[in-house]
């Protein structure tokens, strides 16, 4: 993994508390066990879940109050980090060490809790084709990594002590930066302790009454974006190489959170030119030709969720243009924007075919 998914990772997490100084403020810590089970998302990786893994999460929140108007609009969440320890309980796979930036959101009374994060994380043990060549799901020793947690949550229950339980998923990869990359799910049952840092003292929520809003009327809007990053192909040292995409889309507002989008996307994925290299040579059966074109030209459908500056972005997408079989014809793309006024933006994105990872993808773009 390179030094642009480590920035990328610092970027999203600096975006998390780039928000106004607002008072009140308010801070919480928690502490949570987990004991679970690899999914088997991938008969390839069948060899590698032998045992349940087993770990820690540990988090530190700052709550919101309704000072700024997104605030509201997402039932006052939780701005913070966590840090995941997690014994693979597998010697092949090694243990994983990962620091997330996340959000906390709230349903039922704030008796739920929602924890979505996006950070980076260390294997001690990655794919050596000497050392360790059953290690199929983790090609290097940094990867991007996706934790979610659902849990029953209650603060302040006793002195500022709390208590939490539920489930969670933690994902790792790094998105075919290096092969082989089969990655891991974990499907865990987790419980702990939550701790109000100010010893339980309460603060008022600013009531949603109390601010004007206004509903978003926008025309249609069109933007151009270019997004680059370095990849590989699931052949072991077959190399890597840069891929760059040029998009076009346009999009309209449906309200104050959410637009939805049409656009294009040209690929130019120079990791392809080497795999039709390589069948060509190696699998004539295959019938691949050495001078077939390696782009691709795709349309996509998209939903953008607005989250203050940042946003979410989900995209569909089908090749239209496709003289090469990879992965087949369909691709999705999700990931997150960074606004930067009114008109240019920053993205970190993954795209990938189902569950099949293709790339991390760094972008900037333009809203005309």
């Amino acid at each position: 993994m390179n030094v642009k998914i480590l920035f990328g990772l610092l970027f999203s997490s600096l975006l998390c508390f780039s928000q106004e100084e607002n008072l009140p403020k308010k801070f919480t810590v928690d502490a949570n066990p987990f004991y679970g089970s690899i999914l088997l998302h991938n008969p390839d990786i069948s060899h590698l879940i032998t045992e349940h893994p087993s770990g820690i999460i540990l988090a530190f929140n700052r709550k919101t109050y309704g000072s700024q108007e997104w605030e509201q609009t997402y039932n006052y969440p939780d701005l913070g980090f966590s840090f995941v320890y997690q014994d693979m309980d597998n010697t092949t796979l090694g243990k994983n060490y990962g620091v997330y930036a996340h959000y906390n959101f709230y349903f039922f009374r704030r008796k739920l809790q929602f924890r979505i994060g996006q950070g980076l994380a260390y294997n001690t043990n990655p794919y050596d084709k000497n050392l360790n060549f059953r290690n199929n799901a983790y090609g290097s020793h940094l990867l991007s990594s996706t934790l979610l947690m659902f849990n029953y949550h209650r603060e302040n229950l006793f002195k500022g002590i709390g208590f939490k339980a539920g489930i969670s998923v933690v994902h790792y990869s790094n998105a075919n930066f290096k092969a082989p990359n089969t990655s891991t799910n974990t499907l865990a049952f987790n419980a702990g302790l939550v701790y109000d840092l100010d010893g339980g003292k309460e603060f008022e929520y600013l009531p949603k009454a109390d601010r004007e809003t206004e509903k978003i009327r926008e025309p249609l809007r069109f933007n151009l974006a270019f997004r680059s990053g370095i990849n590989e192909s699931d052949v072991i040292d077959s190399g890597r190489f840069p891929f760059y995409i040029f998009s076009a889309y346009a999009d309209k507002r449906l309200g104050r959170v959410s637009a939805i989008q049409l656009g294009t996307d040209l690929f130019f994925s120079n990791f392809l030119k080497e795999l039709i290299r390589f069948q060509a040579i190696a699998f004539p059966e295959l019938a691949v030709a050495e001078d077939t074109d390696f782009k691709r030209v795709g349309l996509f459908l998209g939903h953008e969720l607005f989250i203050n500056s940042m946003s979410v972005i989900t995209q569909l997408g089908y090749y239209v243009y496709y003289p090469f079989d990879f992965e087949g014809r369909v691709y999705n793309r999700i990931g997150l924007k960074r606004y930067f006024g009114d008109r240019w933006y920053g993205a970190i994105t993954l795209k990938s075919h189902g569950a099949k990872a293709e790339a991390v993808e760094f972008g900037i773009g333009v809203r005309l």
